[in-house]
């Protein structure tokens, strides 16, 4: 199994939320010009997505995380009544990184082209006896994310995501999610795995909607489907899923060390709308109806929190709000 994905994004939630001093501007922001492209491959165009649910999860939980997986390929346009949305924050990912990797492809004659990726939901496949155990190591998700894939869908992206009850090796101490890939190097696939925090751990993997396990205590955000554990992991899943795209195998778009890289989205950690310190996600939207604070329009009505992007233009976190 491919290990370079692995997220440091409770690391960094962890010391986002800890660090309690907003004057010192400590705004998870990479060294300036670090995140760069490693002339490594991206997925790009029609990427088919598909989601393993290992383990329980009701029908109202799945549909969180559907719907927010047929929001990205929305048109960004048809969303500008909604706006800001989730189509535009996925179309960040197409103009601060796909674009750069098209442009240096252009450079070296006899590249193949890179086109804006559009997701698909391509199939959805249940596993609630956890076939495999409910103490998982990483070494077995590959295993999980085949199960996830069809055979007859090439490239993309397998996503397992685990029920609340289910561990997963360095869940809740050093990670939130993961990413990688499986296969031989000319059958080569991307996944990303990320885990349900409701009873494990709110506090690091479903933060600003739960009180943070570490640091200023700030009253949590009501979240904007009523239900902590599932807006988590759409937070945790929109980083993975970014970093599965801009850096599927390693040498894509990363800062650090490849092992352990910073990513599109894991380089801002915490940061969820402008003015965002340590203990602070920043300023957001709220619900009138409901209060529920969030920063992007989905399908179906849908209200999401997705963290910010890592311009490497200007070395900032580039937010919806």
């Amino acid at each position: 199994m491919a290990k370079h994905g692995s997220a440091s994004l409770l690391l960094l939630v962890v010391l986002a939320t800890a660090m309690a001093a907003p004057s010192a501007a400590f705004l998870v922001q990479p060294q300036p010009n670090l995140l760069t492209y490693h002339n490594g491959a991206v997925l790009s165009g029609d990427i088919p997505v598909s989601i393993l649910w290992y383990g329980r999860f009701t029908a109202a939980q799945k549909a969180i995380v559907s719907d927010f997986l047929l929001s990205l390929s929305s048109s960004p346009q048809a969303s500008s009544s909604t706006a800001p949305s989730v189509a535009q924050w996925w179309s960040s990912i197409n103009k601060l990184y796909l674009s750069k990797a098209s442009a240096a492809v252009s450079k070296n004659a006899g590249g193949a082209a890179i086109r804006n990726a559009r997701v698909i939901l391509a199939g959805q496949v249940s596993d609630e006896r956890c076939s495999l155990g409910k103490s998982l190591k990483l070494s077995q998700l590959p295993a999980l994310a085949a199960m996830a894939r069809p055979a007859t869908n090439a490239g993309g992206v397998a996503l397992v995501l685990t029920a609340h009850d289910v561990a997963v090796e360095g869940f809740c101490m050093s990670r939130c999610g993961h990413h990688g890939s499986y296969g031989g190097s000319r059958a080569a696939a991307a996944y990303a795995w990320v885990g349900n925090p409701a009873t494990q751990c709110p506090g690091q993997c479903a933060w600003p909607f739960h009180q943070p396990a570490y640091g200023p205590q700030s009253p949590p955000l009501a979240s904007p489907n009523g239900d902590v554990g599932m807006d988590g992991v759409v937070i945790n899943l929109a980083a993975m899923v970014a970093g599965a795209v801009t850096n599927p195998f390693g040498d894509g778009f990363y800062q650090g060390d490849r092992g352990a890289p910073l990513e599109a989205a894991t380089a801002c950690a915490g940061v969820y709308g402008r003015g965002a310190y340590p203990g602070y996600a920043g300023e957001l939207l709220v619900d009138e109806a409901t209060g529920a604070s969030y920063n992007a329009h989905g399908a179906r009505g849908r209200k999401y929190l997705l963290p910010a992007l890592f311009d490497p233009d200007t070395s900032a976190c580039s937010t919806l709000v």
